[in-house]
């Protein structure tokens, strides 16, 4: 499942996943579930008709991740895998950053970060000419409502109706793989 929700000059994808890391740190073994939410930049498309026409909107390069995850055979809402990743070089996500308040409060914290983009986008290294003063108040404005789309996909997840092991021959592995 995958949510868009976008502004100006950037938009925040919100997907469930499913995940095995190739690489995982020490005790961070085994496949991990939940939802990954990406703060990303949205690039408008010249029209491809007349004036009419729908004008293409391109999902383009994240800024921001935050990955909800718990593991696979761990206790659900331990959230034992929640961390966030705060520096993206071009596609790729820099190191897992473990957050103790993302960790025992992950909606409240993710409601808190996403409320005050301009931190965020500090924190980052982004410049602030990266977004526009309405994706600032956009984002904050919406924020309550995207945190409630990733409660409701974690719920989904946890129920086993999302999040699941992609497999080739049916639409999970689309579902579990858009982030």
């Amino acid at each position: 499942m995958l949510y868009l929700f976008g502004f100006e000059r950037i938009g925040v994808a919100v997907s469930d996943i499913y995940f095995v890391d190739p690489d995982p740190l020490r005790g961070q073994e085994g496949a991990e579930r939940g939802v990954r939410l990406e703060i990303r930049r949205l690039e408008p498309g010249e029209l491809k008709g007349s004036i009419y026409s729908a004008r293409p909107i391109t999902v383009d390069r994240p800024l921001w991740r935050v990955d909800l995850l718990e593991s696979v055979t761990g206790v659900p809402g331990s959230f034992d895998r929640t961390h966030h990743h705060p520096s993206i070089e071009g596609w790729e996500p820099g190191a897992r950053v473990f957050d103790q308040q993302l960790s025992g409060e992950p909606l409240k914290w993710l409601g808190e970060r996403l409320a005050d983009l301009e931190s965020v986008l500090k924190e980052v290294g982004a410049g602030r000419d990266e977004v526009s003063s309405a994706d600032v108040a956009g984002l904050r404005d919406r924020a309550p409502e995207i945190v409630d789309t990733v409660g409701r996909l974690l719920d989904r997840v946890r129920s086993g109706e999302l999040g699941t092991p992609a497999d080739s021959d049916s639409a999970t592995s689309v579902r579990a793989s858009w982030l």
